[in-house]
């Protein structure tokens, strides 16, 4: 049975398929529910207090008591959710959780001086045409540099990357980057990864060659999920990532199985995420 191509796709998708095409399907197509990670919700978390340090105080008044301050409100509606009930964390690990998200908020203020940004957005919501695919994301934060270029920042709660896969890690901002070309009509200046657990910044500056590039790439991704939902193949991929994957039960590579493929009609709209 051949699948119903969606035509909407982003960066995160396009990691996902090019790390796993199985775990792809798993989680775009099929929607099978993964339960929340310690390392998302407080990824989530983490998120929340630094956009709302920048966003919601003024340039003098963005401390780290202020972080903390925002850490502690983000904390206490975070403990109203399901997602962290469904962690199961006891007393000691839940005050280690808090601890351990207060030092990556508290590493933030060795990375830049958040005096000094000047945002433009926060979760900017950004979408294109690109060869009649629909790319679409989500930029955690977008700056206006003093010469009036635009800067993209990304905040990262993991481990940042060896040498050896730097590159790779950057796909994703350098999606970003062609989407701002596409929708706004100019090219960021820089694009940064916050890397908040060593603390580390990984600067990329794109140029003509590296958004051709990118473009290129992107639309190969895409003409690969064409073929695997054509041929009904999305094969696993084994690496270190699946240490940290939850749909091993489903994995050949784990003896599991994967359910049957719905059908076209139900995954028209998978990939919009």
């Amino acid at each position: 049975m051949s699948l119903s191509v969606p035509r909407s796709l982003s960066p995160s998708r396009v990691t996902s398929f090019t790390a796993c095409p199985l775990a792809f399907r798993l989680r775009a197509i099929d929607r099978i529910p993964e339960p929340p990670s310690p390392h998302a919700v407080k990824g989530t978390l983490v998120h929340q207090v630094l956009e709302r340090l920048i966003w919601d105080h003024e340039p003098g008044d963005r401390t780290p008591a202020a972080a903390e301050a925002e850490l502690e409100r983000a904390w206490d509606e975070l403990s109203g959710r399901p997602e962290l009930g469904e962690l199961d964390l006891d007393a000691a690990a839940s005050a280690a959780f808090r601890a351990d998200a207060g030092q990556l908020v508290d590493n933030y203020f060795s990375l830049e001086d958040p005096a000094a940004v000047a945002a433009v957005g926060v979760e900017v919501s950004l979408e294109a045409d690109l060869g009649g695919l629909r790319l679409r994301g989500i930029i955690d934060r977008l700056d206006r540099a003093e010469d009036g270029t635009l800067v993209v920042v990304d905040y990262k709660t993991g481990r940042a990357p060896s040498p050896r896969f730097e590159r790779g890690k950057l796909t994703g901002v350098h999606l970003y980057a062609l989407l701002c070309e596409l929708t706004l009509g100019s090219v960021p200046v820089e694009v940064r990864l916050l890397h908040l657990r060593e603390p580390v910044v990984i600067t990329a500056h794109p140029n003509p060659q590296t958004l051709r590039g990118q473009r290129q790439r992107t639309m190969a991704v895409w003409s690969a999920i064409e073929r695997a939902c054509e041929r009904d193949d999305f094969q696993p991929r084994p690496s270190g990532l699946c240490t940290y994957c939850s749909y091993q039960a489903l994995c050949p590579a784990f003896g599991g199985t994967p359910p049957p493929l719905d059908p076209p009609e139900l995954v028209t709209a998978a990939l919009v995420r």
